[in-house]
């Protein structure tokens, strides 16, 4: 089969990566990629949100998906299994990754033909076509009303994303016990690194608690709360966010492609030295080198 097929799941940040991966994949192999789209079908909590950008946009049909996914058992295998209630079993095909997250080298030489099930949070997955990936990755549609508004005192400014990072973070015992939030003292520190270098700083702070933000980041520079754009138009903050000259993110898919997407050479990034709260998980391969790693302190 001469494709790629990826699955999408998750939020917006989660989505580029696995758009990503494949994306490097099929270019590599000449092939087409085609999005698996069936998570979301069981999934209220997220949308796929991947049709806003410029994205090579093929969706694999369930025929497409069955035939890497599944391995053929066979007539007495498929008997065995509706009595046994087995689950049916993964074909050589189908790609998961490893559940430490650390940055695989073996995905970069797959053939074609496969079928990948993970996150991928790493540009090494993609990093040698980042100009195709930056460029997929622009909005289809122009700025317009307040997003236009703000670009230009962006561009006419020294300016710095802030993301702040809350939500299930903070609400959802699971998910906080995993991530957890960064604190006040981490923003506070990347704040000094950057005034450090940076002449009038303007910080340009985006947050899914906006009110929670106001409240509690106070500092005596130049600072505009992002908070009008809806929850389904996150890539209009995302691409405010990659119009920022330098960037403070959170553990965050989201601010890391926002971060990413910013094309200039001498942008500062700051970033969690640790991505999750515990030590589960290793995401040693998730900050580019070039990006300066702040301790975070939940």
């Amino acid at each position: 089969m001469n494709e790629i097929i990826t699955r999408i799941k998750g939020g917006l940040g989660n989505q580029m990566f696995q758009y990503a991966a494949g994306r490097r994949l099929a270019h590599l192999r000449h092939v087409d990629l085609k999005l698996d789209l069936s998570w979301f079908e069981s999934c209220g909590l997220r949308t796929y949100s991947l049709g806003n950008f410029n994205i090579r946009e093929n969706i694999a049909c369930a025929e497409e998906i069955a035939a890497l996914k599944a391995a053929n058992p066979g007539i007495a295998g498929r008997v065995a299994r509706q009595v046994f209630r087995r689950p049916p079993k993964r074909a050589k095909t189908h790609i998961r990754e490893k559940l430490s997250f650390h940055f695989d080298p073996d995905i970069l030489s797959l053939p074609d033909g496969v079928y990948l099930d993970g996150y991928w949070q790493s540009e090494k997955y993609f990093g040698d076509i980042a100009e195709i990936i930056r460029r997929e990755f622009t909005v289809r549609t122009q700025q317009t009303g307040k997003n236009k508004e703000l670009a230009e005192i962006i561009a006419a400014t020294e300016s710095v994303s802030l993301h702040i990072r809350r939500g299930d973070y903070a609400s959802k015992a699971s998910v906080s016990k995993i991530l957890g939030v960064c604190s006040l003292d981490y923003y506070t520190r990347c704040v000094e690194h950057v005034t450090k270098t940076v002449k009038n700083p303007h910080f340009f702070v985006f947050s899914d608690e906006p009110e929670s933000a106001r409240d509690n980041l106070k500092q005596p520079y130049p600072t505009t709360f992002v908070d009008h754009n809806a929850p389904d138009k996150g890539y209009e903050d995302l691409r405010l966010m990659s119009q920022c000259r330098h960037h403070i993110i959170a553990n965050s898919t989201f601010s890391w492609w926002g971060a990413w997407l910013n094309p200039r050479k001498d942008k500062m990034v700051f970033a969690p030295k640790s991505w999750h709260a515990g030590k589960k998980f290793d995401t040693t391969d998730l900050i580019p080198d070039e990006w300066t790693r702040i301790r975070r302190i939940s």
